[in-house]
């Protein structure tokens, strides 16, 4: 039965504006909805710090990662017609860039509303015709409907260097478990992370647990960097909102399907997880009767690499809430991975102890 709290957390994280390096209102959900359990710290980066306040200092630390920002853009020059020349902040799917409805921050703080715009098919000439390639973000603008650069700075408030967003609601399908919505990478990931800590928050552990919602990950994994010399962990769960390969390619190779619980990857590009904490936790999953998929990922990249490859190099693995679209405007999970994956993370925080820790 899907809990109304944490669906209201998933609504509030993922309606959050927040691309890469302004990630303020994601730290201020997550912050509302831990505020009586928990305690925070911050830092320029807006890296948030979660502490459960049962820690002892004394035992293992378990650092709990999900990355708070989500693809974006930011706003490069206003050209004289009033459009605005853009960045990604993050890789974009680019086809799905032309139509996309987006907000835009002006100097007020207030979002504007805009679209991303393409030339328009009726004033190609044959030979772009001809080619019908996807557009490249240098030949796209965001148009808000300014029909000046001095509309859309004095009008509008609009500045270079301020931020934009999808602007994609987010919606529940209950009688079939989906939502929708945008940023699912890592929101999703930021929800499951909050719910694991308030489960966590009452029991007696092994382990202290130490919560991080990091910032820049899509742009280099900035944040977890300066993260993980501040917690320094013994040992990680990095949560993801990862992508969903069950709409493409051959069956027999489909590793992350929609409602077959979180998924954990052995390897990708970035990184390859300690195979001992990954084993760990399969076994922990099927001895609890939890759904788990596992994977291994030619492309893609996260934040266990940085944490395995800094101090110690604390054994990491990577959870991921399987979502169909990600880096697009619109995105598709559902409750039940979302869950499947709070519940997989509680058991292996209950099992950790710092011999286990040492065997792996």
């Amino acid at each position: 039965m899907v809990n109304e709290r944490e669906l209201a957390v998933i609504k509030a994280l993922t309606e959050a504006k927040g691309p890469s390096g302004f990630e303020d209102e994601a730290v201020a959900a997550a912050r509302e909805s831990l505020s009586d359990i928990c305690d925070f710290e911050e830092d320029s980066l807006r890296n948030l710090y979660i502490y459960r306040r049962a820690n002892t200092g004394n035992k293992p630390v378990l650092m709990l990662d999900a990355h708070s920002d989500e693809v974006g853009f930011i706003v490069h020059s206003i050209k004289p017609n009033g459009t605005l020349r853009f960045l990604e902040l993050g890789g974009w799917s680019k086809n799905t860039l032309p139509g996309t409805r987006v907000l835009v921050r002006n100097k007020d703080g207030e979002w504007i509303r805009g679209a991303i715009a393409a030339k328009p098919p009726h004033f190609l000439s044959d030979e772009e015709r001809a080619q019908n390639k996807v557009q490249s973000v240098s030949n796209l603008v965001i148009d808000i409907g300014a029909r000046s650069a001095e509309e859309a700075k004095e009008a509008f408030g609009i500045r270079i260097g301020e931020p934009a967003v999808p602007a994609t609601p987010f919606e529940y399908d209950e009688a079939r478990d989906i939502m929708f919505g945008k940023g699912f990478d890592c929101r999703i990931g930021c929800a499951a992370l909050i719910e694991t800590m308030r489960l966590l928050s009452g029991m007696e552990l092994d382990v202290d647990v130490i919560g991080v919602l990091s910032a820049q990950e899509e742009v280099g994994e900035r944040g977890c960097k300066v993260a993980v010399n501040k917690v320094r962990p013994n040992i990680a769960i990095v949560y993801e909102g990862c992508p969903a390969d069950d709409t493409f390619g051959e069956a027999y190779a489909m590793q992350t399907i929609m409602k077959k619980g979180p998924m954990l990857r052995y390897m990708d590009k970035s990184v390859i997880c300690n195979p001992r904490f990954q084993r760990f936790a399969l076994d922990t999953a099927e001895k609890n009767g939890l759904m788990a998929q596992a994977s291994v990922r030619e492309g893609g990249g996260n934040n266990a690499a940085v944490i395995q490859a800094q101090l110690a190099g604390a054994p990491s693995i990577v959870m991921g809430v399987p979502v169909r679209y990600i880096h697009g405007p619109s995105c598709i999970t559902t409750y039940t991975d979302y869950d499947a994956t709070v519940k997989l993370a509680c058991a292996i925080a209950r099992a950790l102890n710092a011999d286990i820790i040492k065997s792996f």
